[in-house]
């Protein structure tokens, strides 16, 4: 969804610990950026109507929960996929052996469907013993944006050998994303001066309010000018649409679901479109269906402060803290420290670009995905190289990992992705004013260093104003009456999903039972804890819940 403040980038897509991981290592090791990135900034806003003399109509709701009975669909869901051996893909570090791939085709509008098709590129690892195949698992990491394929590469083998054994794994790039026919906004070139901008003095706030409509008005008009009609298209609902037709394909009656963060979202609608055909879900760090933006955006600004002041008052009880010895200080220092680099900017090991105040909160952010024993080491090198040593290089290796850009500069389109997804699917109307002074009364009571700099202009538009469509979809409680039964995974210290939201998704349901990893970090399942990945193993392989209230600490 879109970002709330201009501070930081604070969002509602990451990926699994186990890419988390290989992004930490890479990133402090080898000096190499990471190999996947996880959330995404996005400043955004877009064009409007009277702007691009587009057509600002509303896009009619499509009824859902037909599928493979609608005659209309026929030909979508009776197409063969082709698989083959994955090619190597040089642009990557992921490991295509034993990886099959395919294109699946879908209609570009559901409505209309006869009209346009366009491709979804999917990928899948074999069940190793086909005596003991269930069927399929389909797979989200996260987003929108995250590439599916990307996310099987890279960890498919830290699901466990049961479930190896047991499902063919399947990931696939939704609508608009990576491999699939993909949506663009912006060159690398603007990615690059964008991700680095500091913008205007915070307390200057004409001349801030006048940066950020510039930024939002030429990020639409790029998506108009670049992906045209395919922004119309591109919402979670026509993804889960989509996942029903891979489905199918693969031969599942009903489906068999393992979901991240933004992913449980898509798991959530699906639920809600079809819950007749609803195998088992699995939906860890969660959104919740029923927060706006302004909530939801609120809710991560909290909870990413949380999480740094956590860490930090670790950080100072440790020898050599760069954020100093006093536990109660420390978190200020972090802050006020990367917001000295707005003219301060540090050296980096790419004597083409400097660590802007931008660029280091982003790698902060991207360093409190991760848990304690992993993100909290990595993030404490990191303020000691740029704080005592002047070198800005780690926090910039973990900014690009964040915002998609490779050793080459190259971008992926991650970032464009996560705005045009966000207004496909909510386009809520400007906040009230007294609704405007709550939220900042909030912020300043319980994120009061992250949001020290905000103001009412933060929230003077729904972050949609200058698309050049409006959308049906809204925020709403997901019910998903006549599903199977539903598990929902939720983290205590997740800064990105708040454990609040693994609740309410959970609450919401019909039937759902949720469990709890007590601890830090963004999603649960494959980070090594047995309790939690014992419990979903369960699920996954015998249909067997835990019970409800399990906590795994």
């Amino acid at each position: 969804m879109n970002t709330l403040l201009r501070r930081s980038a604070l969002v509602r897509r990451a990926l699994p610990a186990a890419l988390v991981a290989t992004a930490l290592i890479s990133g402090c090791s080898t000096g190499a950026a990471g190999k996947v990135k996880d959330s995404e900034s996005s400043t955004s806003s877009a064009p409007s109507a009277a702007a691009n003399g587009s057509d600002a109509g509303p896009l009619k709701p499509v009824s859902g929960g037909k599928g493979q009975d609608d005659p209309a669909l026929q030909s979508f869901y009776k197409q063969k996929l082709g698989w083959a051996a994955c090619p190597d893909d040089p642009k990557t570090d992921g490991d295509e052996t034993g990886l099959e791939c395919a294109k699946m085709r879908v209609p570009l509008d559901y409505a209309n469907p006869g009209a346009r098709s366009i491709d979804i590129a999917v990928m899948r690892y074999k069940a190793g013993d086909g005596g003991s195949r269930i069927g399929s698992l389909l797979t989200n990491p996260g987003g929108p944006g995250a590439s599916g394929l990307d996310y099987l590469e890279n960890t498919v083998q830290d699901l466990s050998p049961d479930v190896h054994r047991s499902f063919d794994v399947v990931g696939f790039d939704p609508r608009g994303v990576g491999k699939s026919t993909a949506v663009r906004c912006l060159t690398d070139a603007e990615r690059d001066q964008r991700n680095s901008e500091d913008g205007p003095d915070p307390k200057d706030q004409a001349a801030s309010k006048a940066f950020s409509d510039k930024r939002a008005k030429d990020f639409a008009a790029g998506c108009q000018a670049k992906s045209g009609d395919l922004l119309k298209f591109v919402g979670t609902r026509n993804v889960a649409r989509d996942m029903d037709v891979l489905r199918y394909l693969v031969g599942d009656k009903k489906l068999n679901y393992l979901g991240f963060s933004y992913g449980t979202y898509l798991g959530a609608l699906y639920a809600e479109e079809f819950p007749g055909r609803t195998g088992r879900l699995v939906l860890d760090g969660a959104v919740d269906p029923a927060a706006d933006q302004l909530d939801e955006s609120v809710g991560q600004q909290v909870g990413f402060e949380q999480s740094f002041t956590r860490f930090a008052k670790d950080c100072a009880t440790r020898a050599g803290c760069p954020l100093g010895s006093d536990p109660a200080k420390a978190a200020t220092n972090g802050v006020d420290f990367l917001d000295s680099l707005r003219t301060n900017p540090l050296p980096t090991d790419d004597a083409r670009r400097k660590l802007t105040s931008s660029l280091a909160w982003t790698g902060m952010i991207r360093l409190l995905y991760a848990d304690e024993s992993q993100g909290w080491k990595a993030l404490r090198e990191t303020f000691a190289a740029a704080m005592q040593r002047g070198d800005g290089s780690l926090f910039l290796r973990f900014a690009d990992d964040y915002n998609g850009r490779d050793e080459r500069g190259r971008y992926d389109n991650s970032m464009d992705v996560l705005t045009v997804v966000g207004c496909a699917d909510s386009m809520a109307d400007a906040p009230s004013p007294a609704r405007v002074q709550e939220t900042l009364a909030k912020l300043r009571a319980q994120a009061p260093l992250f949001s020290r700099d905000a103001s009412a202009d933060d929230f003077d538009g729904p972050g949609c104003e200058f698309w050049p469509f409006r959308t049906p979809e809204k925020p709403h409680t997901v019910k998903a009456a006549g599903s199977a039964p539903i598990l929902v995974v939720g983290t205590t210290g997740d800064p990105a999903t708040p454990y609040a939201a693994s609740q309410k998704l959970a609450q919401g349901f019909e039937k759902a039972t949720l469990l709890t990893l007590e601890g830090e970090g963004h999603t649960a399942y494959s980070r090594g804890n047995q309790c939690i990945d014992d419990a979903v193993d369960a699920y996954l392989l015998e249909g067997t819940m835990p019970a409800q209230g399990t906590r795994c600490k």
